[in-house]
């Protein structure tokens, strides 16, 4: 079996890390920029400390910020026009992965126009070239969009999220300065660091895991636990942990796959707009109990990158509860809601479980999920 490990062609990490935008533009001979940010980061001066460092190198730029926290289909087709009417030769993309999502699909789509619909680029799409070039400078510490081959739309229409994955939209470049997350409030500290962690758990166990990737995400999952408390608390050794645990997260999933609470997750943000990460925090304990038996002795493993004491002596019944355990003990501590009593319709079941298995996440789950089974995790948790 052959297996394939896609990343960044460079990646820079620390403090004061957005100096380095600078560097790589004139260095790859970029003439313009199109730099591609939500509106909150434009307004609170979030953007500007990475404008500020292209104004001081004399590089010019395009602000395009008509972007929502689930970037839609029409989100991205204004966004290839107004790249077009830029005169841009790069993107920058400057937030969470509503950024950096729209980010790629608008480069994608300038390179193969043949998918300007949008909805042509839903699971593997066959473009045939590489994006617009993309220098991606995360401002949440847990899409890890800025190391990932995925990037996820929303359809309104249709009330349906769809997942991409596409080698050609990594971003060339990744800045990973936990400078530009320390504004983060804290119920998006906790939502993204909980997303992450999802990240880290669903790639160690699903289908397609194999030993490289274990070694990023059981690291991953060591470096989130220690530091997401922190990262709330808005401490500097939580923000610079927590920067780089997401990230070393992206270095796997990206080239593994997820399961299904990333597919039930998905389901959620296009119907009622959750918090991506919210959802993933409240379904993974949840999921990773109904996942427990086929998962080998992976759960000693996780229970032991989490900090549980004692795992060696325990049973395979025991180290499996207490990961779970483990798990909803750091989401209650970060202050996530424990169930989706408050956002969930009971008569909107049928259709998020029908979306859930539609996604193109659900066949990486480590056990095979029916639509009655996903119907049954809904209910669980109201």
């Amino acid at each position: 079996m052959v297996n394939r490990i896609v990343l960044n062609e460079t990646s820079y990490h620390g403090a004061g890390a957005i100096q380095e935008i600078a560097t790589e533009a004139k260095a790859r001979g970029f003439q313009k920029a199109f730099v591609c940010s939500d509106p909150d980061l434009v307004k609170f001066g979030v953007t500007k400390k990475v404008t500020d460092v292209l104004d001081e190198a004399g590089l010019v730029y395009e602000i395009y910020s008509e972007i929502k926290p689930n970037p839609t289909i029409e989100n991205v087709q204004t966004g290839v026009a107004a790249f077009k009417a830029a005169g841009a030769d790069y993107l920058v993309a400057i937030g969470g992965g509503s950024s950096m999502d729209t980010a790629k699909a608008i480069g994608i789509i300038i390179n193969n126009p043949e998918f300007e619909d949008v909805r042509s680029l839903e699971g593997v799409a066959p473009t045939k070239n590489p994006c617009v070039p993309i220098i991606a400078v995360p401002t949440t510490a847990g899409t890890a969009a800025e190391v990932t081959i995925n990037y996820v739309i929303t359809d309104v229409e249709k009330k349906r999220k769809f997942v991409c994955v596409d080698t050609h939209d990594i971003p060339i470049v990744a800045i990973i300065d936990p400078e530009m997350m320390a504004s983060m409030p804290k119920g998006l500290t906790a939502a993204t660091g909980m997303d992450a962690l999802t990240h880290a758990i669903e790639g160690y166990i699903t289908k397609g895991a194999w030993e490289m990737t274990d070694m990023f995400h059981l690291k991953a999952i060591e470096i989130i636990s220690q530091n997401l408390r922190g990262a709330v608390e808005n401490t500097p050794e939580g923000r610079e942990g927590m920067a780089l645990g997401q990230y070393v997260a992206g270095m796997g999933f990206s080239n593994v796959g997820l399961g299904i609470v990333h597919s039930m997750a998905h389901a959620l943000g296009a119907v009622y707009d959750t918090p991506h990460g919210v959802g993933n925090a409240i379904l993974l304990p949840t999921v990773m109990e109904f996942n427990a038996d086929a998962t080998g002795d992976k759960y000693k493993y996780i229970a032991k990158a989490m900090g549980v004491e004692g795992v060696d002596d325990m049973t395979q019944e025991e180290y499996r509860k207490a990961a779970v355990d483990a798990v909803k003990q750091l989401s209650a501590d970060v202050g996530i809601p424990a169930d989706l009593k408050e956002i969930v319709k009971e008569e909107d079941i049928q259709f998020l479980a029908e979306s859930a298995a539609a996604d193109a996440c659900a066949p990486g789950n480590p056990k095979d999920a029916s639509l009655e089974d996903i119907i049954g995790l809904y209910k669980s948790l109201l």
